[in-house]
């Protein structure tokens, strides 16, 4: 690679579970070549390597383009678990943890860094959360570090997450939650306490870097969770699928995003209130006042990286603008799960320029996203390289693409991006879907009476009503339309021991169904929460993992 540029990164919340040889078999969650002629590649791990080691040093001797030479290495306690975070920063190699920001120094010419690894600064969120716990990192070149700090709920609620319950007001989570913090960028041993806050209002954030041609922070917020489910009477499952939106923030000093109290619609194109206080999905409040965002996204698309492009390889328009790698949605059922592709915001003199872009498409390898784990490939994190090419990286199989530019650059224009432009409004995981045509449920419910029929209906009855004496019913059961991680892990587990399902008590042993896959519980679960009059919500694949390793004690109705 040229010597013009002499660092590279990527970033990505991913697990190495291989490391062969092969190019497309690496996890990669940071990218910065090291010797400036070669392109040495490091990249942060989610998890450490058997013998403890969170950080990979790559070389590709023969330029071929896949590494050669692999090399483990970290003298720190990894605790894993989101190494979402590296960058290199003033000859020093910066990594993150969840809890913890670590760097090391860099040695001209020398694969892997032989000096002492310093811990910056440390996160006691496993004394208190375990939501929204990524650090992203970035640098303001004055010696100033900036680090999020990520809500531990979703709107600051009385109840987290439950139907009905109101938000705190005011909301104590903002104390030492929900914002961007600043620190020494080369004090080791900081906490929380040891920095200032810099920006408040912000509920979770994964992408987040420094625009040197601003002088500036910009951040993307992943919205709340969930409206449909815990505010029925404002909005439809179509309005859950797409509300509220991923905001793409420039965050200055002081700046308040309204966490938790308002939210951003795109289509409306205006903070409004949230129900928790007080909002019906109409009234603004003072929504006006606060931080507004460049760009409103649709939402659940799940921003995980940022990068303005600084190259020259593309073409003019493409300069001083931001990529987006999109991860992709998880509860957006009954509808397509949306993202999964990489965006681009054209940006002229510090602010966007026209409409977002679709930069590249077409990772999930399907047509139609039903359920999260159907996705082959979801984008990560992107790292500009040494010639301007533009890297991709993506979390489940640890692929990494290279986009090089080799036409015309001066010819570029409308013709070249026709095509693109069409997908956004055409492909089921990027458009906005149609609230009758696009509604899923039938598919989802005909795949999930076929798996009740099989596994369920022998005990349960075909009409979810149970047979009276042994085994309970299902229909207008709270055990079936409540808590769902008690549902889920009932059906996971098993249950034993005398309950009581709508005033009639039962003591028959229900066997585990842990046999069964991710894809098919979801399936059974959601159909049994939508059939009979019952009128619950959807259970997303994602939501069975969590369960099948816990075993909590159940609670009765």
């Amino acid at each position: 690679m040229p010597a013009r540029e002499t660092r590279l990164l990527i970033i990505v919340l991913a697990v190495l579970s291989v490391a062969y040889l092969a190019y497309d078999r690496y996890v990669w969650s940071g990218l910065p070549p090291g010797d400036p002629d070669n392109g040495d590649v490091y990249m942060k791990l989610r998890t450490p390597d058997s013998l403890g080691h969170g950080s990979v040093a790559l070389r590709d001797r023969d330029n071929d383009g896949k590494a050669d030479v692999v090399r483990y290495f970290g003298d720190y306690a990894d605790t894993g678990n989101y190494g979402n975070a590296m960058r290199i920063h003033r000859g020093y190699l910066y990594f993150a943890t969840a809890g913890e920001v670590y760097r090391t120094k860099l040695s001209p010419w020398t694969l892997v860094p032989t000096a002492r690894t310093e811990c910056l600064l440390v996160d006691d969120y496993k004394r208190a959360r375990f939501s929204h716990i990524a650090k992203p990192i970035a640098f303001d070149g004055k010696g100033n570090m900036y680090v999020p700090f990520g809500s531990p709920g979703d709107a600051c609620q009385v109840n987290d997450r439950q139907p009905g319950s109101p938000g705190q007001m005011p909301c104590p989570e903002l104390a030492e939650y929900a914002g961007v913090w600043r620190f020494s960028d080369s004090r080791a041993g900081q906490r929380q306490r040891d920095g200032v806050r810099y920006a408040t209002g912000i509920r979770s954030i994964v992408g987040m870097t420094w625009n040197e041609e601003t002088d500036a922070l910009y951040a993307l917020q992943h919205g709340r969770d969930d409206l449909y489910r815990t505010w029925p009477q404002y909005y439809t499952p179509w309005h859950s699928a797409l509300l509220p939106s991923e905001e793409f923030l420039r965050v200055d000093s002081g700046s308040d995003a309204g966490w938790p109290y308002y939210y951003y619609d795109y289509m409306q194109g205006k903070k409004l209130l949230n129900p928790e206080y007080g909002g019906d999905g109409r009234k603004e409040g003072d929504g006006a006042k606060l931080n507004q965002p460049l760009i409103g996204f649709p939402g659940h698309f799940a921003p995980n990286d940022i990068l303005f492009y600084t190259g020259d390889q593309f073409p003019e328009r493409y300069r001083n603008g931001a990529f987006i790698a999109f991860h992709g949605s998880t509860i957006r059922a009954p509808y397509p799960q949306g993202g999964y592709f990489v965006a681009f915001v054209p940006f002229r003199e510090g602010k966007p320029s026209g409409p977002w872009e679709v930069f590249a498409d077409g990772f999930a390898g399907v047509d139609t996203i039903v359920y999260t784990s159907d996705a082959r490939y979801r984008p990560s994190g992107l790292a500009q390289g040494p010639d301007g090419s533009i890297y991709v990286t993506e979390s489940e199989k640890g692929k990494v693409w290279r986009i090089m530019f080799k036409g015309d650059r001066k010819a570029f224009g409308e013709k070249q991006l026709a095509v693109m432009m069409q997908r956004k409004t055409s492909a089921s995981n990027i458009r906005t879907p149609d609230s009758v045509r696009d509604n899923l449920s039938v598919k989802m419910l005909g795949e999930g009476a076929q798996l009740y029929g099989r596994y369920c209906a022998s005990c349960h009855q075909a009409n979810g009503k149970g047979d009276g004496t042994r085994f309970p019913p299902l229909a207008g059961s709270d055990w079936v339309t409540g808590d769902k991680k008690r549902l889920i892990q009932v059906v996971v587990h098993g249950l034993s021991g005398p309950i009581t399902v709508n005033g009639v008590g039962y003591n028959e042993a229900m066997p585990s169904n842990a046999y069964l896959n991710d894809r098919q519980l979801a399936s059974i679960l959601s159909y049994i929460r939508q059939s009979w009059g019952n009128k619950a919500g959807f259970i997303t694949t994602n939501e069975i993992p969590r369960n099948r390793r816990m075993k909590d004690k159940l609670p009765k109705p």
